[in-house]
């Protein structure tokens, strides 16, 4: 008997139940997203670092010892 209704009558579009899927692909995106940022971020620090030290040691340097030492030029 239900091979006979089978075939027959009008066909109906089921939606797929997406949600599950959509939910999984915008954490995925998410996490790739992070990791691409921290890359970059990573990438950015290791090419400045040998630069940035040098600029920090002369700041350093000139905070320290050399406007200090201008000071007390100009009190005595």
């Amino acid at each position: 008997m239900a091979e006979e209704e089978y075939g027959k009558g009008v066909p109906t579009v089921i939606n797929p139940q997406m949600g599950p899927i959509e939910s999984v692909i915008e954490d995925i995106r998410y996490r790739a997203q992070l990791i691409a940022r921290n890359q970059k971020l990573d990438s950015g620090v290791s090419a400045t670092g040998v630069s940035g030290f040098i600029a920090g040691f002369v700041f350093i340097l000139f905070i320290v010892v050399i406007l200090p030492m201008f000071i007390w030029q100009v009190m005595i």
